[in-house]
């Protein structure tokens, strides 16, 4: 992990020239490990307005996916909320669950965008920046881009274009069900995104990391509300 990729302390218009500098330096292209043995999930809870963050990193073995590493995080956030700037907010406390890791995963997904992102850096991108590892984004909606209709059928997609530029794939991941937006974060290129995070994909809509990481994001938020009323 980078230790000094960037501060993070900034107001809102020097962060988004960041992201510009950043997304520079996002390689989509593969770098993967010859055999993944390890994929993790990340995801992030909070209340709706609310300053406490509280992450989730949950490493599963591969292509077996059974759970064998968990790390947590709680920070108070003071960023402002900004959509396309979702990083600055989430990423720290993501970092910290990751340092408390004891295993460094071979790939890791993100529940957020990759590079279908306006300025091409999204959560998934920034991520993979810091930690020098290949990253996916996994994400429920879209946040740009535009795309034709997708089959019914699980690992049906279609690409998800800019213009001319394809920025993601929107994949179906469970039959007749909402798809989900897959782009590529870092080190990793398009069809690689897909056919990974079909991969997987079990029984759910979600990768299994990101779902069980958005688990257990839930999960600590609630027993740390329960401690706090009590």
């Amino acid at each position: 992990m980078r230790s000094n990729l960037h501060r993070w302390d900034l107001p809102p218009r020097q962060a988004i020239e960041l992201q510009k500098d950043l997304a520079r330096r996002v390689v989509l292209s593969n770098r993967l490990p010859q055999q993944i043995r390890t994929v993790a999930g990340v995801d992030v809870s909070y209340r709706k307005h609310g300053t406490r963050f509280f992450a989730a990193v949950v490493v599963l073995s591969f292509p077996e996916l059974i759970p064998h590493d968990e790390a947590h995080a709680v920070a108070d956030v003071s960023f402002p909320y900004i959509p396309g700037l979702l990083s600055f907010r989430e990423l720290p406390v993501v970092l910290d669950a990751f340092r408390k890791l004891k295993t460094e995963p071979d790939l890791v997904l993100v529940d957020g965008q990759g590079v279908a992102h306006p300025r091409r850096i999204g959560l998934a991108s920034h991520l993979g920046l810091w930690l020098d590892r290949p990253t996916i984004g996994c994400a429920k909606s879209r946040l740009t881009g535009e795309f034709l209709e997708v089959g019914k059928r699980k690992g049906d997609w279609v690409e998800l274009l800019d213009g001319a530029e394809r920025i993601g794939a929107v994949v179906r991941t469970r039959n007749r069900v909402k798809p989900m937006f897959i782009s590529p974060g870092h080190l990793v290129d398009h069809d690689s995104a897909v056919r990974l995070s079909l991969a997987c994909t079990g029984r759910y809509r979600m990768p299994e990391p990101t779902r069980l990481a958005h688990l257990a994001t839930n999960r600590i938020r609630r027993e740390s509300e329960q401690e706090q009323a009590t």
